[in-house]
């Protein structure tokens, strides 16, 4: 019976340390409550920040058991945030310390089991060994339910009958691999049927035994990744709780563990009451004020501005630093939108209606753009040099596809005005870039505020060429925020309700 794990992609797992509210690596359990990692950047430090209390010291029991619950918080995130988590085999740097001792031992072990066999008579106190290992790893992918398979396995790997007939001269151990490699068959995932034919090819034994070993490892990802898929859907009804719980435990273990959060929500909140509109009298003020600084306008004006976060300056809100690096990306992507929309509504504004009813030009165009300008937020690159070559490349694809629909081309004159246009982007305070990047942001304000709408706000003007990149950045986007706030929504309430109060205070 065949098992068919999910074929799922696996992120790296990332963690946060609530003291130093900063990324946290997972590779050693023991860092993740001790040692401060910002990816790429510096982090700031917190030296300056007024504390409400003063430290405390906890006992390396606590750290261990704390450093246990975030990675346990992680894992159970990843698996329910990230459709596409998948574990994957470990693979050593090429060159390493670690891979140049680990082939030297494998070596070693094989070239022993290779001079074992040619002993006369062969000696199988190694191969046996091997079976003994290879008959628990089949039995390891047995599910309860598989008593017919479980017993062929043990009687066919029967340890004490092979070492007699070894004893005797009677053992046949090209007869086992066939039995092996059979089962293998049975239990692996259709995507291993390649590799179990493969050894049906391999004659030789050592060669064979590794070959055996190798798959083997896979089918054990396989299953791991089988087991992840059957339990996320018992996980993802489990694990608001479950994080919230975790999360509670790292509270209590840690001093100010909310400071980062409460003046993230507080700048939200600033922000809303900066943009209410003028009121005729004080009683107008006040109704408006109130209509606006509501706790669900708050969070999701909060979690927009984490699409605009200083990670190299700001410290993240300790609630969501398991998920900024998740954050990160979509803030680069936010990025290449901008730039993408803002160059696509320069070119068809030029071109006028010739281009602008033809999805294929559009396409086409869009992807000019992307592939120029991939790797936009890496140190080496310069982005006025690839909006210069993007320039001319629109350029030439636009006087070819007018003319291939019977349109006049672009005049040299226009031409020049359409790339200065373009490489125009590059300034930060471009006016198109600030109008595609507010209307943006308004797209993804109204669907964080229409709930759980099954369908999305409508695109609004001159977003229509990255529209499809958009409703998907959309959904994913909102996706992560809406199980954030389910999880964290009692400590939001908490904050809120001070800031709020705080304000209301202030007017009486």
């Amino acid at each position: 019976m065949s098992q068919d794990p999910g074929k799922q992609g696996k992120n790296e797992e990332k963690s946060g340390d609530l003291e130093d509210t900063q990324q946290e690596s997972l590779d050693n359990p023991e860092q993740s409550v001790r040692k401060k990692i910002r990816q790429n950047t510096p982090s700031p430090s917190r030296g300056n920040t007024p504390q409400a209390s003063p430290p405390q010291f906890v006992s390396v029991e606590e750290l261990m058991e704390t450093a246990k619950g975030v990675t346990n918080m992680v894992l159970a995130h990843e698996i329910v945030i990230n459709g596409g988590f998948q574990i994957k085999p470990a693979e050593l740097p090429e060159n390493s310390l670690e891979k140049r001792v680990r082939d030297i031992v494998h070596k070693a072990f094989w070239d022993c089991l290779e001079a074992q066999l040619k002993e006369d008579p062969p000696s199988y106190s190694h191969a046996i060994t091997l079976v003994g290992e290879i008959k628990e790893a089949l039995l390891s992918f047995l599910l309860p339910g598989h008593t017919r398979l479980r017993n062929q396995i043990t009687e066919a790997l029967d340890l004490e009958l092979i070492k007699q007939e070894a004893e005797n001269g009677a053992l046949d151990i090209s007869k086992l691999a066939e039995f092996i490699i059979g089962m293998m068959g049975t239990l692996c995932a259709p995507a291993r049927d390649e590799e179990i034919k493969k050894l049906k090819d391999i004659h030789e034994i050592v060669p064979l035994f590794r070959a055996i070993f190798s798959v083997l490892d896979l089918m054990k990802v396989d299953m791991a990744n089988f087991a992840v898929s059957s339990i996320r859907p018992h996980l993802m009804q489990q694990s608001v709780e479950y994080e919230r719980k975790k999360f509670q435990e790292l509270c209590e273990k840690q001093p100010n563990s909310l400071d980062f959060v409460t003046e993230w929500l507080q700048e939200a909140a600033d922000d809303l009451k900066s943009n209410i509109p003028p009121a005729i009298d004080a009683a107008a003020a006040s109704i408006t004020e109130a209509s606006i600084l509501c706790p669900i306008d708050v969070q999701n004006h909060a979690y927009l501005k984490l699409l605009k976060w200083d990670h190299l300056r700001k410290p993240f809100p300790e609630t969501v630093l398991m998920d900024q690096t998740r954050f990160q990306e979509m803030q680069m992507e936010l990025d290449q939108f901008i730039l993408t929309g803002a160059i696509l509504l320069i070119t068809f504004n030029a071109a006028g209606p010739a281009l602008s009813g033809l999805p294929a030009v559009t396409d086409k165009l869009r992807m000019i753009i992307q592939v120029l300008l991939t790797g936009l937020h890496l140190p080496s690159f310069n982005l006025s040099e690839a909006l210069a070559t993007t320039s001319e490349k629109i350029c030439a694809e636009v006087n070819t596809c007018l003319s291939e629909h019977g349109f006049t081309p672009f005049t040299l004159e226009k031409e020049t005005v359409l790339k200065g246009q373009i490489q125009a982007v590059a300034n930060p305070d471009n006016t198109i870039c600030k109008l595609i990047d507010s209307r943006i942001q308004s797209f993804l304000e109204s669907y964080l505020a229409s709930g759980h709408q099954k369908s999305l706000p409508a695109i609004p003007g001159g977003l229509g060429p990255i529209q499809r990149e958009l409703e998907e950045f959309a959904v994913k986007y909102v996706r992560l925020v809406d199980y954030n706030k389910m999880v964290f929504s009692p400590y939001y309430d908490a904050v809120l309700r001070k800031i709020l109060n705080k304000e209301e205070s202030a007017q009486l």
